[in-house]
Order: C-alpha cells, then sequence, then structure tokens
C-alpha cells in the first residue's frame, strides 16, 4: 500500500453472549487517534474470522458494483470472495481510470467515461488498495477473502457476524489506517461477544500515491477535470 499502516492493538476476549443469536458473534471496532482529531472512517474497518486447522473455507464469489461518483468510490471499502466479479461504474459527467499495483490484484480499466462500467475480476484473497488515474485523491479498497466469516463496521463501530459454528478460529482486524494483527479465540454454539477491537491510528499520515506509470501526478490537485 502507499498509505503507511500503524500498530493495531486487538485484545480479545471471550464473554457470554445472552440473548443474542446463536453462532452469532459481534463486537466493537475503536480508534485511537491525535490528539484534537476526531474518528470519521469506522466503517471502512473489516473483521472475519478463519478456522484453526479445519478446511480451507470459501466466501462464495459474486458480481457486485462499486460506483465513481464525486470524484469517490462508494462505497469505499468493498469485501468480496475470490473469483467475484466488481463493476466499476462512472457515475460523474467526467472520466475516469481506475487501477491498482497490488501483487494479488493487478489491474487497469482504462480511461472510460460517463455512464460506462468496467468490470474486473478478483481472483486472489488480499487487500487491493485502487486509485483513480485522473483523480489523485480517489483511493478506495477492495477487501478479497476466503471465508465466509465477515463483517463490515457500522458507523459506530460495531460489529456482527452471523451464523458461526463452534470451533476455534483465528480473528482478523482491518483498517487502511492501522496494521492488522491475529488473534485466536473459542467460539462457542451460541456465538460470542469479543471485546473492544482498538485500532492505533495516532501515527498516521497522508502519503499520496503514484499515478499507474509510478509517477507524481501533473499538478498539487492532479485532477485533469
Amino acid at each position: 500500500m502507499d498509505r503507511r499502516l500503524l500498530s493495531l492493538v486487538v485484545a480479545v476476549f471471550l464473554a457470554p453472549a445472552p440473548g443474542q443469536a446463536q453462532g452469532a458473534v459481534s463486537g466493537q471496532v475503536t480508534i485511537m487517534e491525535r490528539e484534537s482529531a476526531s474518528t470519521d472512517d469506522l466503517g471502512d474497518a473489516v473483521v472475519y474470522l478463519e478456522p484453526v486447522g479445519g478446511a480451507r473455507l470459501r466466501l462464495a464469489s459474486t458480481n457486485t458494483a462499486m460506483n465513481l461518483q464525486s470524484r469517490k468510490f462508494s462505497p469505499r471499502v468493498r469485501v468480496v470472495g475470490e473469483g467475484s466479479l466488481l463493476a466499476f461504474t462512472n457515475q460523474d459527467p467526467f472520466n475516469h481510470n481506475v487501477f491498482s499495483k497490488a501483487p494479488s490484484g493487478t489491474f487497469d480499466t482504462g480511461v472510460f467515461g460517463r455512464g460506462r462500467t468496467r468490470e474486473t475480476a478478483f481472483r486472489e484473497a488480499g487487500v487491493i488498495p485502487i486509485y483513480c488515474d485522473v483523480h489523485p485523491k480517489m483511493t478506495g479498497y477492495v477487501i478479497v477473502l476466503s471465508t465466509p466469516y465477515y463483517a463490515q463496521a457500522g458507523t459506530d463501530g460495531r460489529f456482527t457476524i452471523p451464523r458461526v459454528p463452534a470451533g476455534r478460529y483465528v480473528v482478523h482486524a482491518w483498517h487502511d489506517r492501522a496494521s492488522g494483527v491475529t488473534r485466536e479465540v473459542d467460539i462457542t454454539a451460541a456465538g460470542a461477544t469479543l471485546a473492544p477491537v482498538q485500532l492505533d491510528a495516532r501515527g498516521w499520515r497522508f502519503v499520496q500515491h503514484k499515478n499507474k506509470r509510478g509517477l507524481d501526478y501533473t499538478s498539487a490537485r492532479g485532477d485533469i477535470y
């Protein structure tokens, strides 16, 4: 990634989950910020579970979309299964060119205009940062998973992963402003409530990514239109 990743501290403990649906694993993500900074991107956090020592799971591939609107990716973070097809639809009155240089998901849609769609298949699990070669402030992420047990946090940081079979799992927590960690937990048939997942973004600083040729954008703002 072009963004600097910082430490992520996750304390995970199991507690009874009275009244919770069977097999649901719930918790909440919080972010430690620099002094006077506020958090407005808790909804970008993704939490997922992988079984320890069991058969390899698979999140079914799907056809889904990520819109390009107002010089932004919408949604900014999209979770898909391996082999999924993602459609990028241009809803702006000007051109876009979506690309990624991630080793597990390199692609380049080329330039396409208003009302046009370009599709890309994501075949390998990993975190794929995506950018626009026309607009330097556009950044999004495609999280490609090989497990069906995941959730994206809400705007308050709360998440629920439904229908998780009993067993021992590795819990993964991800956010683009912090580095991920893993912890092992035991999940009962009645589900579990995880202790708060605390991410540390106090040392994060924005770093401008390069264009698809690996060069600086041509102006401070970079936008052609």
